[in-house]
């Protein structure tokens, strides 16, 4: 997303580096290119000139005149001024405090309204909500039952009384305008909220029906649904791909609708980014989701300040690290940590449940984006054959449960069975058993305290043991000739060693003891809560 934009950007601010003062024609330059990649990037014509406004008055002013590094701070600027025009701040759903909390949805046909609607009552779902669908697209051939697939796939019940358009075709009206519904969509809806107070659903997701495009039909009918089930939210799907025409369909549907928040579906093959960049600033609506691909989980919060920084190839660490957060197994993370404090081999069954969890986080290389400086290497990411991932695991799952706990004892006749059984090469066997053969003496030697192969000033582990070429150590006191006393100093060298080992465990995997002070760090906004309950003290 927003490839195109970015890489402007960047080759923009790459000829600020190294300037330790900035002149009058080096900060007018760097606004005309600014104002072209943006222009190119298909943003509305009003809010390129807001933009660009905002960075010349502050660019020009004392705030990068007298600053250490005058590049970095336009960067600066440029990224606030970003994080303005996508919204400021984050907004999220607003949940009635009674009854069921109804979210409509609306957009032109195509926009990607249906989709959308399962991915958001799957997301709902596993945040502990009980959401419902209502199949109030009567117009569009087989959109019920369209919705009964994709809730089928999210796992959430569809309510659907009536099926609509069957036909295979737009049934155009008497008077040959738009298409007319097979149905009343406004009594679906009002039946799919009472339906759900009934059944004790506490989210109520209506699906309406759109057009090619704007008429009057559409709005007057999307206007009745609002009016008869009074929703708490009315999200406006719009799709990131149409450029400048987003702008108009954007401020027709708030003059009908009246809409309370944007959706941005098909973000991952938006390569220009301009009507992401224009909604939120022309119509004065935040941008409250972005669909992301075409899987039931593919779905984000949208943070205008992390995609600021994915625009500027600064990444967007705090998204993955919620990612990573929600798919792995707090359960499994702890039997890691008893296996690796135990000294046990890491298998290949803990290698299937980590590539699981990594593939629950979602695509792999919309992972590897959101890590600062990948957009310079964008053509390795593109390259990328995730197939890759699917052969390893094949590989593995191919293994008798005995071989994936004994690696050494698979010899030349059971890679062979391994490998017609994964549909590989012998010779892809032997390399993945080499990797993980490796991977196996790294955890063993880091845990020794021999450190990180490869890597210096990677000492040992505290608590581990101390390496076979540990220098200076202290000289060994010799054992008490009283059996009493000798026997109570063995007791309290063994539970200093036990505390000692449970502490490096601890630091290890996050698990510290004592609280920390991270008062006088400077953090990212937001970045507290992943630090423990010490982060929030001032």
């Amino acid at each position: 997303m927003f490839n195109s934009l970015s890489d402007r950007l960047t080759a923009t601010f790459a000829n600020l580096k190294g300037k330790g003062r900035l002149t009058e024609s080096d900060i007018n330059a760097t606004i005309r290119d600014i104002r072209m990649a943006l222009l190119d990037a298909d943003v509305a014509l009003p809010v390129v000139k807001q933009f660009t406004r905002g960075v010349r008055e502050r660019a020009l002013g004392a705030e990068v005149s007298q600053a250490l590094n005058p590049g970095q701070q336009v960067v600066k600027i440029v990224n606030e001024e970003l994080v303005a025009i996508l919204g400021g701040q984050t907004r999220s759903i607003q949940y009635a405090k009674t009854g069921p909390t109804v979210i409509m949805l609306a957009g032109l046909q195509g926009s990607g309204k249906t989709t959308f609607a399962g991915k958001l009552a799957r997301r709902l779902r596993d945040e502990g909500h009980f959401p419902v669908l209502v199949a109030a697209d009567l117009q569009r051939p087989n959109a019920v039952r369209q919705l009964e697939v994709v809730g089928e796939r999210a796992g959430v019940p569809v309510f659907a009384p009536e099926r609509g358009n069957e036909g295979g075709h737009d049934a155009v009206s008497e008077t040959g305008e738009g298409t007319r519904s097979h149905g009343d969509p406004v009594w679906v809806a009002q039946a799919g909220v009472a339906q759900a107070k009934v059944r004790q659903y506490d989210v109520v997701i209506v699906d309406t029906a759109g057009r090619l495009a704007v008429d009057e039909n559409l709005m007057q009918q999307a206007a009745d649904i609002r009016e008869a089930i009074q929703p708490n939210e009315v999200l406006f799907v719009i799709d990131a791909m149409i450029g400048q025409a987003a702008i108009e369909t954007a401020i027709a549907f708030q003059d009908g609708v009246d809409f309370t928040g944007v959706v941005l579906s098909k973000l991952d093959g938006d390569a220009r980014g301009g009507a992401a960049l224009s909604v939120a600033s022309v119509t004065g609506r935040p941008i409250m989701f972005a669909s992301t691909g075409e899987g039931v989980k593919d779905i984000e919060v949208f943070h205008p300040d992390r995609m600021a920084s994915r625009i500027l190839d600064m990444g967007d660490v705090l998204t993955l690290i919620e990612q990573a957060e929600r798919a792995f197994d707090k359960r499994q993370a702890a039997e890691m940590a008893r296996k690796f404090m135990d000294e046990e081999d890491f298998t290949f069954d803990d290698f299937l449940q980590q590539m699981s969890a990594i593939k629950k986080m979602g695509n792999i290389k919309g992972l590897l984006g959101m890590m600062p400086g990948m957009g310079q290497m964008r053509d390795q990411l593109n390259s990328l054959d995730e197939r890759e991932f699917d052969r390893v695991e094949a590989i593995v799952r191919s293994m008798t449960p005995f071989e994936r706990t004994h690696p050494k004892q698979i010899n030349g006749s059971r890679r062979a069975r391994i490998a017609r059984g994964s549909g590989v090469s012998v010779s892809e066997v032997n390399q993945l058993l080499q990797r993980f053969g490796e991977a196996q003496k790294m955890m063993r030697q880091l845990k020794r305290g021999g450190g990180m192969p490869g890597m210096p000033g990677m000492g040992a582990m505290p608590g581990g043991g101390g390496g076979k070429k540990a220098k200076s150590q202290p000289k060994k006191k010799g054992k008490s000739g009283n059996p009493a006393k000798r026997a109570q100093e063995e007791a309290a060298a063994a539970a200093k060693a036990e505390a000692a080992r449970a502490a490096a465990m601890e630091n290890a995997f996050g698990q510290m003891n004592d609280e920390p002070d991270y008062s006088n760090m400077k953090l990212p906004k937001g970045f507290e809560k992943f630090l423990g309950p010490g982060a929030d003290k001032d």
